[in-house]
Formats: structure tokens, sequence, C-alpha cells
């Protein structure tokens, strides 16, 4: 059977698809791939479904032997990749054969960078989806982060060629952008007085070295509330924007927990929350309001990005 070993595994590396939907009402949060739409364009690219698991890395690449020939794409950040010391591209397919050797270095820019693989990776569906989720240990590659010596097998068929494309160069950049993140007003917008939301969507904010899977908290303008009164706690999504005791926002990420206590005062829109998986400890970021209108209608603009139009035949 087809398949790759894992001289290095990384920094961080798991199997990611598009993450487990519906189950949010028994504590299972979405977990999935940190940025779906790079996850998403890399399947594209190798002929792929969508929602194909393939490795997610973080901050730092792994370094993997194939020991069949097949077709990939790297997508996401630039994690400097290379095959047997030769510079490749990102957002290319491209053909590897059996017995060379890709490797990744440090991000230069952004925080994730997926290896989609020709069929997929072949690992077991939990709850309709072969994502990793690290706090419970489920899903994906025995439900943990790769180790050096681990076998990968491929899920298709290897020996079948496909067409290369790569990505339009204006659509690449054009996702790459994460200085701006836009945001609908959520169930507590209203416990914050018009100065803290004027602060809160003026200001910039840093993302602070706590941030993993499960949130991102930031630093900035403190977000004092005039409504002190204490609320149930409630389901929260991804994206939801809470203000901890300290006036400061966490974004809920991926893994983040189903149910929550703090004051939400907004919520990432959907055709951002692929730009949140490329943040890293140190950036600076700011947040734009918009209308529910609005976000729906970038849904669908984010949409026509991941179609046929955006590749160019190579």
């Amino acid at each position: 059977m087809p398949r790759i070993k894992v001289h290095s595994p990384g920094f961080l590396t798991t199997v990611q698809d598009q993450g487990r939907i519906g189950f949010s009402h028994f504590g299972i949060s979405v977990s999935g791939a940190s940025d779906p739409v790079s996850l998403r364009i890399g399947n594209l690219l190798v002929g792929n479904d969508q929602n194909a698991p393939a490795l997610e890395m973080t901050l730092t690449g792994g370094s993997f032997e194939f020991e069949e020939r097949t077709f990939i794409a790297i997508a996401g950040s630039d994690f400097q990749p290379q095959i047997d010391r030769n510079i490749i591209s990102l957002w290319t397919t491209i053909e590897v054969m059996k017995g060379q050797v890709l490797k990744f270095s440090s991000t230069r820019s952004g925080a994730r960078c997926y290896l989609c693989i020709q069929g997929g990776i072949d690992v077991p569906e939990i709850f309709g989806s072969s994502s990793t989720h690290l706090l419970t240990g489920m899903g994906g590659f025995q439900g943990r982060s790769l180790k050096k010596g681990d076998i990968i097998f491929f899920a298709g068929d290897t020996k079948k060629n496909i067409i290369l494309y790569k990505l339009r160069n204006d659509i690449s950049k054009e996702l790459s952008e994460r200085k701006y993140f836009r945001v609908t007003e959520a169930p507590q917008t209203d416990f914050f007085p018009d100065e803290i939301l004027e602060l809160f969507s003026t200001k910039p904010y840093m993302v602070t070295e706590e941030i993993n899977r499960m949130g991102l908290r930031l630093s900035g303008s403190e977000l004092i509330r005039s409504n002190s009164d204490n609320f149930v706690t409630e389901g929260v999504t991804l994206g939801a924007i809470q203000v901890s005791h300290n006036g400061q926002p966490i974004i809920l990420f991926v893994e983040h927990q189903t149910t929550g206590g703090y004051p939400k005062i907004a919520n990432v829109i959907s055709a951002d929350t692929h730009r949140i998986g490329q943040l890293r400890s140190g950036d600076e970021i700011r947040f734009i309001f918009v209308s529910f209108e609005e976000a729906f209608k970038q849904k669908l603009y984010l949409e026509s990005l991941i179609s046929e139009n955006s590749f160019i035949k190579i």
C-alpha cells in the first residue's frame, strides 16, 4: 500500500480535514483544519475531494520520505519546502517520485501549511471526520500529532496521472491578507458601551503567546462592559470573541469549548475564520464591524475564489 515515512514531524503536525459538523451538543467541537481554505485548495490541486484529509504543519514543518510515486500540493504559509534540496513552489501540483524526501523548514510568514497528497490519507473516520482532536485524543493518526518513524498510508491510487495546475497569484495573495478581521455583533455586544465598541473596532490588538487550537488570547485596549450582570453559560461558536475578566479579548478557535460564560463582544465572520489559523504570536490585527448581510456576501465571494477559474494549467 502506498505510504510515506516520517523522518521528522516538525513542531506540530496532525491529520486534518474540514472537521466534524453537528456534534457540539455532545461537547465535541468541529476541530479540523485551522486554515480550511488552504486545505480545500491544496486538495483540488491534486484532484481530491475538498474534504480529503491532509497533513497540517504548524510553525515548523517536518521531513517525509515517499515510498511510492504520487502527486502532492503544498498550500498555506511558506515553510520553504524542498524535494531532495530543490526548492518547490506552493499552490502547485507537483509530482514526487519513489524514494524522494520532502523537507520543510520554519515558516516565513503565517502559522500553518498543508501537505495534500493524491487520494488523501488513509485514517479512520470518527463521527464523520478524519480530523485530529488533540484535546480528546480522537481522530486523525492515533489521535495525536505525528512522531518520527510513523508510517502514513495513502488512501488513493497513486499511479493515476493528473493534470498539473497552479493557483493564480492574485488569489494566493488575497488569501494571505490577515491584518483586518471582519466581525458581526454577538449576543452580548450590547453589554459594552459605544465608546468601548469604538475602541475595539479602531485600535490594534496583538496576538499573545497564549495561542493554540482552542483559542487565541489578544492584548490591547481594555474592554470594560457597562452591564456587569451575570448570565447563564451558553453555547459558543468558532470565531466568537469573548472578553475575559481582565478586559482582554479571546478568539475561540477550532477546538474551542462548546459552552462559555464570558460575554461575547463580536464574532469573526465565516469568510475570515481561515485567516485566524495563520496568526502567530506577535501579529497585530484589527477588527471591523460589518452587517450580517455583508458577512453573507463575503462568504459567497470567498467561495468564488475556490473555483476552477482560480487555477491555471501548467
